[in-house]
């Protein structure tokens, strides 16, 4: 029998990777530089030799087999979900700010970079409390403060987030503000989230 609270943690982990991608694609629309995971990859590929999408192949089955044999339980339906819907969804997003403002200014893209990032936080903090499975990158961050106790999310995932920045920037990716900004302020805004609403939202539906 499915409860109530499976049903709000399915809801929080399928809205939260929905909206995630949304954010990217707000992001893209921004054009104040990439996320720092695809700052990492991009810089890796140059180094290799080869593409994005060949290498972000390789880079996430890597992450996803060392998740797999230390803490495979971050892998569930949200990775699934995570890893054919984000694309779409920040595609789609993408499409539609283009309609909405097909040539932005200065202020505008900021305004939606501010937004995406904050909104981006939130949604990520929706499917981390569901805990049905996370995407493998942000799955090493959670192991690192969940499992290992080696210091709070806030800070893992400003350290994960600035070491992708570090790499692609020393292999040839030069890093935006957006870059920048996301790999300081993900990680403490997401806990902000987890520990003001999402996680007391979950805690008030019963078993």
């Amino acid at each position: 029998m499915v409860t109530r609270k499976s049903r709000r943690r399915i809801g929080m982990a399928f809205w939260g990777v929905i909206i995630t991608g949304f954010c990217v694609g707000g992001l893209q629309k921004a054009n104040f530089g990439t996320d720092p995971f695809t700052c990492f990859v991009t810089g890796i590929a140059r180094l290799f030799g080869t593409s994005y999408s060949v290498f972000y192949v390789v880079v996430t089955g890597i992450f996803l087999g060392g998740v797999f044999v230390t803490q495979w339980h971050y892998i569930g339906g949200a990775t699934v979900i995570n890893l054919l819907l984000t694309g779409p969804a920040a595609g789609v997003a993408h499409s539609f700010l283009n309609m909405l403002m097909p040539h932005p200014g200065v202020s505008a893209r900021l305004m939606v970079m501010g937004g995406a990032l904050v909104v981006m936080c939130f949604s990520s903090a929706l499917y981390f409390t569901a805990d049905i499975g996370v995407s493998a990158y942000d799955a090493w961050a959670l192991m690192a403060a969940n499992d290992y106790h080696l210091t709070p999310f806030r800070v893992a995932r400003v350290v994960s987030d600035s070491t992708c920045v570090l790499i692609g920037f020393l292999c040839g990716v030069m890093p935006g503000i957006g870059t920048i900004i996301t790999a300081l302020c993900m990680g403490p805004l997401t806990s902000f989230f987890r520990s003001r609403v999402t996680e007391p939202f979950l805690a008030a539906v019963a078993d």
